[in-house]
């Protein structure tokens, strides 16, 4: 028979015994068994297989964006695997719910018998967000040395490998800075933006001052508040003041990539640039799971341990919730919703541009 097409058992194929024999206790090892211990060490492998899958696409996802041009069906491919990883994502989060099934002091049987095991020492995470974007200067350090000196030397190079590469965020940004249509023919994209921004503003601030239901100190509230909107839609309109938030740190997003995600959004129902739209929408779902999986395991430490210092020896909660709010890699993707404008005062789209958005093509007779 052909090997290829020769049988196997299931448990071979799974390597099963491999996976059942890898839950070692170490309160076994001490004698002084503790019950949730295998709990705890399963829920840990079970994630560790996850990043393995979500490395495993998302690798696939920066292959196709590596090319240089991307091809529709590539688009759509890249999607549909960032949708698996999404739902991958939310497992993970409920995973949470499971692990706080073993209380405080259930946990503190076994705790001692971890150090100085930590998640820190995940290499399959540190992998993860790498290749997603975060950079090294950006991350907050818990330890006076590199988030990478827990691994071994080869572990070290690969991570210094990923650094030196384009990253998932990298490969977004290239492609979004070669979208097509912010200059077409006689259509310029932002400066027709420009005008229904100031529209909608002129529009807004006449609508509060007429309003007769509100006192005159909420007006000015008001209009102070639509006063600091403008100073946002300021860095849009500006190349200098978007390229010096770029310097301070406050975006990561280049300018033109900004104006295309900013273009795509506002034209999402155009038939050409519905699945630009979906992966951007991917992108954001991914991070935010991603912030929330963050906050869910830090609170998941407070209520276990409180204060106390994580076995890696980090300073836990606090620690676990500044990651939360400071490792996102895709927010400026989360900001283009401060830009939008209603659809009502969007510019209108030349007939031959609307054409080519909506896959028209002549017919030779």
């Amino acid at each position: 028979m052909d090997k290829e097409l020769s049988s196997i058992h299931y448990d071979q194929y799974l390597q099963l015994q491999k996976i059942l024999d890898a839950q070692k206790l170490r309160s076994v090892e001490f004698k002084k068994p503790a019950h949730d211990e295998m709990l705890f060490i399963i829920v840990h492998q079970v994630y560790e297989l996850w990043f393995k899958e979500i490395l495993h696409d998302i690798g696939s996802v920066m292959n196709l964006f590596s090319e240089g041009s991307v091809e529709e069906s590539d688009i759509g491919i890249a999607i549909s695997r960032l949708d698996r990883i999404v739902k991958i994502q939310k497992i993970l989060v409920d995973q949470i719910d499971i692990i706080e099934t073993i209380t405080p002091l259930d946990f503190l049987d076994f705790r001692n018998y971890l150090l100085p095991a930590s998640g820190f020492q995940s290499f399959q995470f540190r992998q993860l967000e790498v290749s997603l974007g975060l950079k090294r200067e950006r991350r907050i350090s818990y330890t006076q040395c590199s988030y990478s000196g827990v691994f071994s030397d080869e572990e070290q190079k690969i991570l210094d490998g990923l650094e030196a590469g384009d990253s998932m965020f990298d490969l977004v940004e290239k492609w979004l800075e070669r979208t097509p249509f912010l200059q077409f023919e006689k259509f310029d994209f932002l400066e027709e933006y420009q005008k229904s921004v100031n529209l909608m503003h002129d529009r807004e601030e006449d609508d509060i001052n007429k309003a007769d239901y509100i006192s005159e100190q909420e007006k000015q509230f008001r209009i102070n508040m639509l006063a600091e909107t403008d100073t946002y839609f300021k860095s849009i309109f500006d190349v200098g003041i978007h390229n010096q938030k770029l310097e301070n740190g406050e975006l990561k997003l280049s300018y033109k990539a900004t104006i295309s995600a900013l273009l795509i959004n506002l034209y999402r129902d155009e038939p050409l640039l519905r699945q630009p739209f979906m992966f951007l929408q991917k992108l954001i779902d991914m991070d935010e799971l991603l912030t929330t999986w963050r906050n869910r395991h830090a609170q998941m430490v407070l209520r276990t341990l409180g204060q106390k210092i994580g076995t890696g020896g980090s300073s836990g909660y606090d620690y676990l919730k500044k990651t939360a709010e400071q490792h996102r890699v895709f927010y400026d993707l989360h900001n283009i919703s401060t830009l939008l404008i209603p659809r009502s005062f969007l510019p209108e789209l030349p007939i031959e541009l609307k054409e080519k958005l909506n896959f028209s093509f002549s017919k030779k007779h």
